[in-house]
């Protein structure tokens, strides 16, 4: 059913395909997110009754409310007055000076008369030379105009009177306007001038009231409204009014309450009503998966890895992610009936273990990111801003905590232990949430969470364990759980070997842990390599006595055979057991193992018994099929399989022996060009023949001879 599926993947480029797999997600995260950001909206109308209490979608601010409440503020606003200084001087300036004139005019008519004297009634000619000599004065204050009456009134006292007169009205004028007199206080001013003028003693009765009008007319304002200053003010006043907001969330009508027009300016203003959907959100999701898309395409652009691995790991990504995507739209849609944070229990860690075990570390923190801001959009709590912020942190967390925890080994028992560590770290977070919101929990709430946060680490745990059989059967990959698995005696294949050619289980036991210790010393994987090696010659159990390990008694039914069908009975090896390996389907790994360990080399032995017999043979005739070994892992096993039976044909060995042996049959596979086609470096090499001479000098010291 899945082989046309599988013939199309792995024939498309690797470029094509990312971008046809990558568009159809972009498509499904949007169609699972579009309900987070698609809010509901009312047709209404002013003055009905509200079906429903209606929030704000957004934070808006109300221009009209914003702009009355400055108004207002302005109109509280005083104006700000000046005190001068000079208004004083200036009254008191002119009050000195109208009897100075009077006094003038005075001596003029009557030069001779002395200041104590009584004046007579003065003439016409004397008054009109006064009104003139006032005239100038009444120009500047039209408010000082006396009436002939009064100038008559004056001149007809002696210069006595007229000094202490203009004593008395300098000296209260000076009194009552060094204080602050505004246009409110000029009646309470002249009453108290009124009053001091009456009071004094020292004025004569006859212009005591012609003295009091006098005063009241030079009674002015000394502050007066500074026009800068009073508008600076009202705009500090304006500018000191914070904008009035709508905020996401607000109630703006409750259910049963009439839509009046400032509800309804409220619900258009806060963009509720249906005629008002605002295509923004929608926009801004487009963006947010498009962002998405473009970070994974960028991710598997820049792997410098072979296609059919990068193909297998964009599928597993995309599973995994929408996998947790479906478990986030679950907790959604029931997370409204509840009054805590459903999003807790969300499995933190499944993501980052899930891909670090089945791709690599650096895949699993990418993903790890993307599901956190996913997350942060599809788990929002009521009307949150854009993300729920710890939510994203709450996931981004616990996944960077597990990629630390696991580290390299896939087994359950390791899995558990980082499930139980993430757990620890969800229970920081939320503590450390619960004491940042500043709120009261009561039990119940508090002990839900720190279960959340236990839930959350545990369920990742056993859902990746869960989980990766899964993966593993349906992408043909081999975790280190499944190497694992593999490695057990207890498998049917192994048991096969060690029922059926015991010697050939020996000899790929001591085959597995040279492999390994070489691989490990090269960064290498050397669990393939030593379950690899297990596998390796499982096509020898189809005919067991042909091989010298499984032979006893001296009995080798090669001696009578012909070099030709020996050769094909030994080259057949490799090719029997991938397809014995693939009838039991292996990972295809295992099955590269058992097919290019030889390679393309030359079966030796038989090719020059087929010499000495006079026959014409081309070498060819004696390779292995091959292909020659494409990874690592295979050329180290290809060396050690021939190490280890070399060093067991040898007597008395030694360490000098072996070592020479080992760079020996190394220099003969180079020189045959068997590590053309892996990507094994000289240095690699070196490194692998030291350690493969410590293992063998391990396992064939010398040993004491006991006594008889």
């Amino acid at each position: 059913m899945f082989q046309p599926i599988r013939k199309l993947f792995k024939s498309l480029k690797f470029n094509y395909l990312s971008l046809f797999l990558i568009g159809l997600s972009t498509v499904l995260l949007f169609s699972f997110m579009y309900g987070s950001v698609k809010k509901e909206t009312y047709e209404l109308k002013a003055f009905q009754i509200a079906p429903d209490t209606i929030r704000s979608l957004k934070t808006v601010e109300d221009a009209v409310k914003t702009e009355q409440d400055r108004e207002r503020a302005a109109n509280e606003v005083g104006p700000s007055y000046v005190f001068s200084e000079d208004v004083v001087k200036n009254r008191q300036a002119i009050a000195t000076s109208l009897f100075d004139f009077l006094i003038e005019v005075k001596n003029q008519d009557e030069p001779d008369q002395t200041t104590s004297e009584i004046a007579t009634k003065p003439s016409k000619e004397l008054v009109a030379e006064m009104r003139t000599k006032l005239s100038s004065l009444e120009k500047e204050e039209p408010s000082l105009r006396l009436s002939d009456d009064a100038i008559v009134n004056l001149l007809s006292q002696s210069t006595d009177a007229l000094l202490n007169a203009q004593s008395v009205l300098v000296g209260v004028l000076g009194e009552e306007l060094s204080k602050p007199v505004r246009t409110a206080d000029l009646s309470t001013v002249r009453y108290e001038v009124d009053r001091k003028i009456r009071l004094t003693d020292s004025v004569s009765s006859s212009i005591l009231q012609t003295l009091i009008t006098l005063s009241r007319s030079l009674v002015v304002e000394t502050e007066s409204i500074h026009e800068e200053m009073t508008k600076a003010r009202v705009e500090q006043a304006r500018e000191s009014v914070e904008p009035t907001r709508i905020l996401q969330g607000q109630v703006i009508v409750r259910e049963g309450q009439v839509i009046d027009k400032e509800i309804y300016r409220q619900l258009e203003l806060a963009g509720v009503l249906s005629n008002q959907s605002s295509m923004k959100p929608l926009a801004g999701l487009i963006l947010f998966v498009l962002f998405v898309g473009a970070i994974i395409y960028m991710h598997f652009l820049s792997w410098s890895e072979n296609r059919v691995v990068k193909k297998k790991a964009l599928l597993i990504v995309l599973v995994v992610f929408f996998l947790l995507v479906i478990i986030m739209k679950l907790i959604s849609l029931i997370e409204k009936d509840f009054d805590v944070l459903l999003a807790f229990l969300f499995p933190t860690a499944l993501a980052p273990m899930l891909i670090k075990l089945l791709t690599n570390e650096r895949l699993a923190l990418m993903t790890t990111i993307i599901t956190a801001a996913t997350a942060g959009i599809l788990l929002q709590e009521g009307y949150a801003a854009i993300i729920q912020m710890e939510v994203a942190l709450y996931i981004l967390f616990g996944g960077i905590v597990s990629l630390y925890l696991l580290g390299d080994n896939g087994r359950r028992s390791n899995i558990l232990r980082t499930s139980l560590g993430v757990s620890v770290s969800n229970m920081m977070f939320i503590g450390f949430y619960l004491l940042m919101t500043q709120s009261s929990y009561d039990l119940t709430e508090l002990v839900y969470y720190m279960i959340a946060a236990i839930v959350s680490g545990i369920l990742s745990g056993a859902l990746t364990i869960g989980l990766m059989p899964f993966f593993e059967s349906a992408f043909r990959l081999l975790s280190d759980m499944r190497l694992i698995e593999l490695s057990n005696p207890n498998h049917p294949l192994l048991k096969k070997v060690l029922t059926e050619t015991p010697g050939t289980y020996h000899h790929s036991v001591m085959v597995a842990n040279l492999a390994d210790a070489a691989c490990e010393s090269i960064g290498a994987n050397g669990l393939l390599a030593r379950v690899g090696s297990y596998y390796h010659d499982i096509g020898k159990t189809l005919r067991p006595g042909y091989f010298i390990e499984n032979q006893h008694a001296g009995q080798n039914p090669h001696d009578s055979l012909p070099p030709e069908k020996s050769r094909d009975i030994i080259i057949a090896h490799g090719e029997d057991g991938a397809r014995l390996l693939e009838k039991h389907k292996m990972p295809v790994e295992i099955i590269d193992i058992a097919r290019q360990h030889h390679g393309t080399s030359t079966l030796k032995y038989f090719y020059f018994k087929a010499k000495e017999s006079g026959e014409d043979v081309k070498e060819e005739d004696f390779r292995y099929a091959g292909p020659k070994p494409q990874t690592k892992e295979i050329a180290i096993i290809s060396i050690a399989d021939s190490v280890e039976a070399a060093v067991r044909s040898m007597k008395e060995p030694t360490s000098e022996k072996i070592a020479a042996l080992v760079r020996s049959i190394i220099n003969d596979k180079m020189n045959d060009g068997q590590f053309d086609e892996c990507d094994l470096s000289m240095k690699e090499l070196k490194k692998a023949e030291r350690v493969m001479c410590e293992t063998l000098n391990g396992i064939f010291h010398n040993r004491i001879e006991y006594p008889k």
